[in-house]
Order: C-alpha cells, then sequence, then structure tokens
C-alpha cells in the first residue's frame, strides 16, 4: 500500500505541468550542513571540556567557566570562519564571471569554440553539436553560467555567507549548551543534581543523536544510524578529552 502511494505520487510529480511548476521555482542552498557542523562542534567542543575538566577531578565552577568561554569564543570564531569561507566562495564565483564575461568580449570566437568542445565531449555530434552551440551563445547569460560549471567547475549554488554563519552559531550554542545545563542548574540551585557530570554525558549524548537524527530526513538515511553515528562520533571525542584529563590531573 504505502508503495502505491509513493508510486502515485511519483507519477504526479513527473507530469508535465508539475515539471514545470517545479522548474519555474527557485532553488535555495541547503544549510544543513552549516547546521550539522555548527551543532556537532559546539557538543564535540563543550563536552570535551566538562569531559576532560571531569576527568582531571576539578571544581564545577571550572567547568562552567571553561565551557561559556568555549561557547562564546568558539563560536565565534566557527561562525567567523565559516562567514569568510562562504565569502571567499562566492568572491571567487563572481570575480571568475567578470574573467569569462572579458573573455566571451574580446574573443567570441575562441569561447564559441570552448563551448562547442565541452559539449562534444559529452556526446553531442554533427547539427546537434552546432544548433546547441548556437542557442548557449546566443544567451550572454547563459554562456557565462555554461562556462563557470563546465570549464572552472564552479557551482552557480552559493550560500548567503551570513545566514551560512547565523546557522553555524546558533547551532553550536544550542547543543553545545547542553553539557553546561546539569552544573549551571546545580550551581544556581534550580535543582539539585547529584552527579552532573553524568547528567551531562546524557543530555550531550541527546544532542548528538538529535543532530544526526534531524540530518536523516534531508538524506534519506535511516534516522537511529544517522543519530548513532554522530553519538559515535562525540563520544569517541568525549572519551579521549576525559582520557587526556585523568592522566594529566596531578599536574593541576
Amino acid at each position: 500500500m504505502a508503495d502505491d502511494a509513493g508510486g502515485e505520487s511519483l507519477r504526479a510529480s513527473h507530469t508535465v505541468e508539475s515539471i514545470r511548476a517545479r522548474l519555474k521555482t527557485a532553488t535555495h542552498h541547503s544549510y544543513l550542513c552549516d547546521f550539522v557542523y555548527g551543532g556537532i562542534d559546539g557538543a564535540v567542543t563543550t563536552f570535551a571540556v566538562v569531559s576532560g575538566v571531569a576527568g582531571a577531578g576539578l571544581s564545577p565552577g571550572i567547568v562552567i567557566i571553561l565551557g561559556l568561554a568555549n561557547l562564546i569564543g568558539d563560536g565565534f570564531s566557527m561562525a567567523a570562519s565559516n562567514f569568510l569561507g562562504s565569502r571567499a566562495d562566492l568572491q571567487l564565483l563572481e570575480n571568475t564571471r567578470r574573467i569569462e564575461e572579458q573573455h566571451i568580449a574580446r574573443y567570441p570566437e575562441g569561447e564559441r569554440e570552448e563551448v562547442r568542445q565541452i559539449l562534444a565531449a559529452k556526446g553531442f555530434q554533427a547539427d546537434a553539436l552546432e544548433n546547441a552551440v548556437r542557442t548557449i551563445t546566443a544567451d550572454r547569460e547563459l554562456w557565462v553560467d555554461t562556462m563557470l560549471r563546465e570549464e572552472h567547475g564552479l557551482s552557480l549554488d552559493r550560500p548567503n555567507p551570513l545566514r551560512a554563519a547565523a546557522v553555524t552559531l546558533a547551532a553550536f550554542v544550542a547543543i553545545g549548551f547542553l553539557p553546561l545545563l546539569s552544573f549551571l542548574a546545580d550551581m544556581l540551585s534550580i535543582v539539585t543534581v547529584s552527579n552532573p557530570f553524568l547528567w551531562s554525558t546524557v543530555l550531550t549524548g541527546i544532542g548528538f543523536f538529535t543532530v544526526g537524527a534531524i540530518k536523516s530526513r534531508f538524506v534519506s538515511d535511516r534516522w537511529y544510524l544517522a543519530g548513532l553515528e554522530t553519538l559515535s562520533v562525540g563520544g569517541i571525542a568525549a572519551a579521549l578529552a576525559y582520557a587526556a584529563g585523568y592522566i594529566l590531573r596531578d599536574v593541576v
């Protein structure tokens, strides 16, 4: 029954009208990578601090201080790095576009030959090849876009640098705050927490699993496998940090 419903839905999405409507709709860049990257790194680095301090046997106050410092400093650093990286990619695309526009204006026949050879490598021949070349080079924007994708291997779908940075920062702080919740609740006497580190471990594990499960909705992966994958990565990082803190506990 589910397969029949899925088949009907798939057929409905491939009618002439559905295809026309879908292709007219502007595509939007996915910020899933920024969310997953920020969320996992926020949880990993903050819980690594918590684990290291707990392994060293230091006071809960130090956990909170170092954890919050990590959230602020590392969160901003990640967001800034993502902003600068996304902006650099966007600038590269814009600069390459300007260069291609200049080349087309100054050497149109040479650029037209590039299109011809690109299409020939894709299997176009004879009249079909020449018709395709004429069609593409008749539209300056299409011509430039073709060169950007085919000659330079650049994607035209670029993220908004500010939005990418904001998503990274929000995910970093939201998920990265979980390891500190039990320590803050105990310090502020909101609730009595007998073992803050144990609760921190549980909350962080839930955070890891949740990020993976959310990711699975967009990549057609099983939610529990994606959750276990991110949980495993975070668990390894936490174990290493705890072991380092435990080994070096006598240094402080």
